[in-house]
C-alpha cells in the first residue's frame, strides 16, 4: 500500500447510537475532539451498519458543521449493509445493540450489492467522500450459510463484490481496497483471491485474543505491503469493563462467560500492580503486533480523544507482558 496510514484511526460506531442514543451535539464534540487532536493526519472508520448509516450521515454532517475541508480527512467506509425502512419499533440487523435508529439495515453483499452500499455511503456522507472501501462482515455472511451449496454462493458473491470495487478503483472513484472481518481466518481465504491494500482486523487480535497463527498472519501481509489495521481492541469494551464481549452481553452463569471474567480479573489485578491502565496495556499490545501499522480506537466520551490517542505512548516495562502472557488467552 502506497499510502501511510496514521496510528490512530478513529472509529464512529458511537455515531450510530451503539449500545445507547445520543444527541447530534455529543457528537459533534466527539468529531470536534478529534479534528482538534489530529490536525493534518485524520482519518475517521465507518460503516453502512453503524446505525443503519446514522454514522455516516452524522459523520459528515460533523465535518461539514466543523468547516473540516474534504482534502483534510480520509474516511474508510466498510460496506455490505444497506440502509433500509425501519418497519418495526427495533432493529433488525444487531438486536440490542443499537438504540435510537429511525431506519434498518439488511446484508447486500454482490457486485451490485457492494455497488449500491458504496453509492448509497457517499450520498449519506455529503460532501465528503470515502477512498478507503472494504467488504464488511463477509465472515457473517458466510455463517449464515444454510448449507455447503449456499455457502458456495455466498463466497462467490463475496468475490463479486471485490470485482465491484475493483472497478470503482480502476475508475478512479477509490483508492484502497480492504476487508472488514472479525474472524481472522476468512480474511486470510479471501485475501488468497483477491488483491487487497489493507485489512482491517476486530476483535481478534487483542491482549486477550491472539493465538499464534493468527500472529504468523499478519506478519505475512505485512511482507506484502498490506496494510494492518488492528480494530476492537478492547474486544467491544469488556477488556476495560464493559458488559458485552465482541458485541455480544456476557452470561456469568455459563462456563465461557465465567471464564471471561475470571481471565479479566487477573489482568486488572496484573495492571494494577504495574500501575497501567486496562487500556493502555490494550492499545500498546494492539499497535505494537509486528505488522500493524494501525488502531481503530472510538469513544462516546469527547474529553477522552486525547488520552486515548496518548494510550500507545505508554512505556511498559517486559515484566508485565511476562505475568500477563502467562494468563491463558480466549
Amino acid at each position: 500500500m502506497d499510502s501511510k496510514l496514521p496510528a490512530v484511526i478513529f472509529g464512529t460506531s458511537c455515531l450510530g447510537n451503539l449500545y445507547k442514543a445520543t444527541t447530534f451535539y455529543h457528537k459533534k464534540e466527539i468529531v470536534a475532539a478529534c479534528v482538534n487532536a489530529m490536525g493534518g493526519d485524520l482519518m475517521f472508520d465507518s460503516a453502512g451498519k453503524y446505525g443503519a448509516g446514522m454514522s455516516l450521515e452524522t459523520l459528515g454532517r460533523c465535518l461539514s458543521q466543523l468547516g473540516v475541508s474534504p482534502q483534510k480527512v480520509r474516511i474508510s467506509n466498510k460496506l455490505g449493509w444497506f440502509r433500509v425502512p425501519l418497519r418495526g419499533t427495533e432493529p433488525t440487523f444487531e438486536k440490542d445493540v443499537w438504540f435510537g435508529l429511525k431506519y434498518d439495515a439488511v446484508q447486500k453483499i454482490s457486485y451490485e450489492g457492494i455497488l449500491e452500499c458504496y453509492y448509497q455511503g457517499e450520498n449519506l456522507l455529503g460532501d465528503y467522500h470515502s477512498d478507503y472501501v472494504s467488504v464488511h462482515d463477509p465472515d457473517e455472511y458466510l455463517s449464515a450459510a444454510h448449507d455447503p451449496n449456499d455457502y458456495v454462493t455466498r463466497f462467490k458473491n463475496i468475490l463479486e463484490g471485490y470485482k465491484a470495487l475493483h472497478d470503482l478503483k480502476r475508475q478512479g472513484l477509490v483508492k484502497y481496497i480492504g476487508i472488514g472481518s472479525k474472524d481472522w481466518r476468512i480474511i486470510q481465504l479471501i485475501s488468497m483471491n483477491v488483491t487487497l491494500d489493507y485489512v482491517m482486523i476486530a476483535n481478534s487480535l487483542t491482549v486477550c485474543s491472539h493465538p499464534a497463527e493468527l500472529l504468523k498472519f499478519v506478519r505475512q501481509l505485512a511482507d506484502k505491503k498490506i496494510a494492518v489495521i488492528n480494530s476492537a481492541i478492547f474486544n467491544g469494551g469488556f477488556l476495560t469493563g464493559g458488559e458485552y464481549y465482541n458485541y455480544q452481553k456476557i452470561n456469568t452463569q455459563e462456563a465461557y462467560g465465567a471464564g471471561l471474567l475470571s481471565w479479566r480479573h487477573s489482568f486488572f489485578t496484573i495492571c494494577k500492580k504495574y500501575n497501567i491502565l486496562p487500556e493502555e496495556a490494550c492499545a500498546v499490545f494492539a499497535i505494537q503486533v509486528p505488522g500493524v501499522q494501525s488502531i481503530a480506537l472510538s469513544t462516546t466520551r469527547p474529553e477522552k480523544v486525547i488520552t486515548n490517542l496518548n494510550l500507545i505512548n505508554k512505556e511498559i516495562r517486559e515484566e508485565f507482558w511476562t505475568e500477563v502472557s502467562a494468563l491463558q488467552p480466549h
